[in-house]
């Protein structure tokens, strides 16, 4: 008798970093995911998504009702994706503006977050961008995205021992172990919104 194992679906995960710069810590831990994904956890497709090419949200650009190409395109993997991961530095308590600046874009009718499942990753000074997570899930309530509860990720950035090298790359190993975790109950999450059908 044969044994065939049973494979989870595979789930396509939309990466967004709120940050635009190079060495962003907050990319480091996309970049980190983007590894976890490939190798150690089965059924995850990762994929990032640059949001610097958005323009600022002007309803005007809107034209007989179709968006500018790159905002079209930039929906379209949205909507193609079954779940997020977000990377979201804190600004004065908040989001980014580039982060805030998509997630309008991507609101705009039809919305494409909707039914999602989610997760945020934060990295910074104090509580990790604890208060910028927070106001992404208020965010998500009126866009009917569905954050993972537990667990969460914040990482102080800034407190000994060093948590990223001179590239912004994640070199902390605990951390490492604990962004896998937050993949696979992302990963648990999307199927069971999914009624496993991904």
């Amino acid at each position: 008798m044969e044994a065939v194992a049973a494979a989870k679906p595979a789930i396509k995960v939309a990466a967004i970093c709120g940050s635009l710069r190079k060495g962003s810590y907050n990319r480091g831990l996309l970049r980190t995911a983007l590894d976890i994904s490939r190798e150690p956890i089965n059924g995850i497709q990762l994929e990032y998504i640059d949001i610097s090419p958005l323009p600022m949200l002007n309803t005007d650009l809107e034209v007989d009702g179709k968006y500018p190409p790159v905002v079209e395109a930039f929906r379209q993997k949205i909507l193609e994706a079954d779940s997020i991961l977000f990377a979201s530095p804190e600004y004065n308590y908040s989001v980014t503006a580039p982060l805030k600046n998509a997630i309008d874009w991507a609101s705009r009718p039809p919305n494409v977050w909707a039914d999602k499942a989610a997760a945020i990753v934060s990295a910074g000074g104090g509580f990790g961008g604890g208060l910028a997570q927070y106001h992404l899930r208020q965010i998500g309530v009126y866009l009917d995205l569905h954050f993972v509860n537990k667990p969460e990720f914040f990482l102080n950035a800034f407190q000994p021992p060093a948590k990223f090298d001179t590239d912004g790359n994640l070199i902390d190993l605990a951390s490492k172990e604990r962004i896998k975790e937050l993949l696979l109950s992302l990963q648990a999450f999307t199927l069971r919104l999914k009624g496993n059908k991904c």
